[in-house]
C-alpha cells in the first residue's frame, strides 16, 4: 500500500464535514499516512478556529482531536528539515510551516496531498519538475477512487 504525505488540510476533513471531506475520506482505504509532527500543532490550531468560529462545540473538537490521534497518521521528526523548508519557503514565496510537509515528501519520494489551494499555487508557479509530480491537489489525485 503506497505511502502518502498529508497536511492538517486532509486530515481535519476526515473528522470534521466540510468540503473535500468525501475526497479525503476515499483516502484512508487506499494509503498509508505520514506527515511532519507540526501536523498535530495545525490541526490543533483549526480544530480551535473552528470552535471561535461557530463552526464546532467544544466537545465536538474535543472528539475530533481523539479521532485524529486514532487515525493512524505517521508523524516524523522536523529535526534535520531546517534548511530544505526555509529553502524552499525563500524560494516559493510561502509560509516556511507548509514547506515543511514539502520537506518530508521530497525527502521520501513520496506524493503529498493537500486541499491548501494557495501552496498549490505556489509549488505550480514556482516549484521544479520533481516537485510538481509529488505535490498533488486532493481534488486531482490519480488512482483514487472516490
Amino acid at each position: 500500500m503506497e505511502t502518502l504525505v498529508i497536511d492538517a488540510s486532509i486530515a481535519v476533513k476526515w473528522v470534521v464535514e466540510e468540503e473535500g471531506t468525501a475526497e479525503a475520506l476515499a483516502l484512508r482505504t487506499q494509503f498509508r499516512f505520514v506527515a511532519p509532527e507540526l501536523m498535530i500543532a495545525e490541526c490543533a490550531n483549526i480544530l480551535w478556529k473552528k470552535v471561535q468560529r461557530g463552526e464546532l462545540m467544544p466537545d465536538e473538537a474535543k472528539m475530533a482531536s481523539q479521532l485524529l490521534e486514532r487515525a493512524g497518521i505517521e508523524t516524523v521528526s522536523m529535526h534535520g528539515m531546517l534548511q530544505w523548508a526555509t529553502e524552499l519557503a525563500v524560494s516559493f514565496l510561502h509560509p516556511a510551516y507548509d514547506c515543511l510537509y514539502l520537506t518530508v515528501a521530497m525527502k521520501r519520494g513520496l506524493r503529498f496531498v493537500t486541499a491548501d489551494r494557495r501552496l498549490l499555487r505556489a509549488v505550480s508557479e514556482r516549484g521544479t519538475d520533481d516537485l510538481k509530480r509529488l505535490c498533488k491537489s486532493l481534488y486531482d489525485l490519480d488512482g483514487v477512487s472516490h
